[in-house]
């Protein structure tokens, strides 16, 4: 990289994306025990909300980078606690689709919603333009790090 400003900018970013990354592992970890449930139980919920169909055990298992046993285990969480229920798809009865449940899940949706009305705050001074770009950024960052996720899961482990 020859030009060194942007060398700078660079290494200023990598630091404040640890920073940004490791804020928002604490904050779902606060979160969380808040609501007495496991940080990926809370993860997967969110992702769940924002399927716009009910999913499978095996997308769940895609959605979160866990193994299908794994992904089987956190839904029996989840439908213990209410948050979701299995139902058979209708067109492949071999399947069984899980579904959020509204009136559960309402509990989870309350607490971010209201932490959700503060963080509007940190967009309030930027433009549109800048909005669209932070909100381009993060779509390409998540795009990303689903590639480094399934690059590093195929790495031999470091002895």
């Amino acid at each position: 990289m020859a030009d060194p400003s942007r060398a700078r900018l660079y290494e200023e970013l990598a630091v404040e994306s640890r920073r940004y990354l490791a804020a928002y592992v604490l904050f779902n970890q606060a979160v969380a025990d808040h609501l007495g449930m496991h940080p990926t139980d809370v993860q997967c919920l969110s992702l769940l909300t924002a399927e716009p169909e009910p999913v499978t055990v095996k997308q769940i298992a895609e959605l979160t980078g866990l193994t299908t046993g794994s992904a089987t285990r956190l839904v029996d969480r989840l439908e213990r606690g209410g948050y979701v229920t299995r139902t058979p798809d209708r067109q492949d009865r071999r399947r069984v689709l899980v579904t959020p449940v509204p009136e559960r899940v309402a509990r989870v949706t309350a607490l971010w919603e209201e932490l959700g009305e503060t963080w509007a705050t940190v967009f309030e001074d930027h433009t549109e333009g800048e909005l669209r770009t932070i909100t381009r950024h993060m779509r390409r960052a998540s795009d990303f790090s689903h590639t480094q996720i399934r690059r590093v899961r195929a790495m031999p482990k470091p002895d």
